[in-house]
């Protein structure tokens, strides 16, 4: 079971991350001390930047007296979550999935291109129609992979 991360040390290690030439996508920890890391750049991701996030997140933890078991560090895959408005910009041709907090008009669950962001809503084509969605509406949105 996770839970969700303390906001400030999400805050420290994305500036952390970025000063690295990294994205922190995600971060998840669990009541077993678990915490999982997931980093992007415009490059991608090898697991030779997933070993030099590692030892530097180790070293830096030990010194911020950060309290964890064990560190993953990984890509975000190609299901990418989608979590702030940027990456909506960033992903703006790519397909994704996106599920609503509530439904809008019966339906919670849209898959289609993404188009970017206009006004602080995500713009999305599926079905041959355009929605405008709120992101504060969206529980959670997924880049589809290519095949």
């Amino acid at each position: 079971m996770f839970v969700k991360p303390v906001p400030g040390r999400e805050q420290w290690l994305h500036a952390t991350l970025e000063g690295l030439g990294y994205e922190l996508v995600d971060l998840e920890s669990s009541r077993s001390g678990l915490l999982r890391v997931f980093i992007d750049s415009p490059r991608g991701i090898t697991v030779e930047d997933c070993a030099l996030v590692s030892n530097h997140l180790t070293r830096l933890f030990a010194v911020e007296g950060v309290d964890y078991e064990r560190l993953e560090v990984s890509s975000p895959g190609l299901d990418r979550p989608l979590k702030r408005l940027e990456d909506f910009v960033r992903f703006s041709g790519r397909d994704a999935t996106v599920r609503l907090k509530l439904p809008i008009d019966g339906r919670r669950r849209y898959e289609g291109r993404v188009l970017g962001v206009e006004e602080g809503r995500v713009v999305l084509e599926s079905d041959g129609q355009r929605h405008h969605i709120r992101f504060e509406d969206i529980d959670r949105a997924r880049l589809v992979p290519d095949v």
